[in-house]
């Protein structure tokens, strides 16, 4: 194979999933990682990849580069929901008690969800969400009892931050939490873009019970600007596929049960 024909399956490949890896390309291709890395040279050069240590990730997706909710909702929409009904047996058939969901397109697809599994049981559930975004689907819902905690309205995701916000969030016990990330690594664990969208997830993990964390799988081995948590701190990860490698390990050292949809 020629190496623009490698580059251009790299490329379709960042299209696809957001990075590459060295060693992962390298059995691809059957060729030495050092020409898969002369191969990520060049495209870097082209302006078509950014190189990070061990390979490579798309243009945009940086530590700080962030898309909106409208562009985030298309993205991996029907793996979204596949993550999105799987979560939701953490509930079991009779379900009592809180759940708190983080702002995100992911937790968003479970909480849409959320009024269909609670009309199987009794009594109402508390529910609470800093979400614009999620607020609507479950205001009114069957089953549910919504408390919304404001804040400072941040326009790229549609949620409060701020210190109102998080010191709200620091009153609660709910019992079981559905977050979101932007990244999730073995060393760096759980990270987000924003310092202010950062805190207020942090006090969501450190108030909850339970954590559940739904992300798929384009998010593993991405570290965005600020950490919000440890692996340590995670009770279960839903995801569209099984974790590999280095990420694998880590989790499996601290203990997170993985659920793949």
């Amino acid at each position: 194979m020629y190496a623009t024909e490698r580059q251009g399956l790299i490329e379709r490949q960042l299209l696809d999933e957001g990075r590459v890896a060295v060693v992962e390309l390298s059995a691809r291709f059957g060729v030495t990682t050092e020409t898969v890395r002369r191969d990520l040279d060049a495209l870097e050069l082209a302006g078509a990849l950014r190189r990070v240590h061990g390979g490579a990730v798309a243009i945009g997706r940086g530590s700080t580069a962030e898309a909106s909710v409208g562009e985030r909702t298309t993205l991996h929409a029907d793996t979204k929901q596949r993550i999105a009904a799987r979560a939701l047996d953490v509930l079991g058939e009779k379900f009592r008690g809180s759940l708190y969901f983080d702002a995100g397109t992911t937790t968003a697809a479970v909480a849409g969800l959320l009024p269909g599994r609670l009309s199987e049981t009794r009594g109402e559930t508390e529910v609470v969400t800093h979400s614009l975004t999620l607020a609507p689907a479950l205001a009114g819902a069957d089953g549910v009892a919504l408390t919304v905690v404001g804040g400072r309205i941040r326009g790229v995701t549609a949620a409060a931050v701020g210190a109102a916000t998080v010191r709200s969030i620091q009153s609660l016990r709910p019992d079981i939490v559905f977050v979101g990330t932007n990244g999730v690594s073995a060393g760096f664990g759980l990270s987000t873009p924003d310092p202010e969208e950062a805190a207020v997830k942090e006090a969501i993990v450190r108030a909850a019970r339970r954590v559940v964390v739904v992300a798929d799988s384009s998010k593993f081995d991405q570290e965005s600007l600020v950490s919000f948590a440890g692996l340590a701190a995670v009770d279960l990860l839903v995801t569209d596929r099984a974790p590999e490698g280095a990420l694998a390990d880590a989790l499996a050292d601290a203990d997170v049960e993985v659920w793949a949809a």
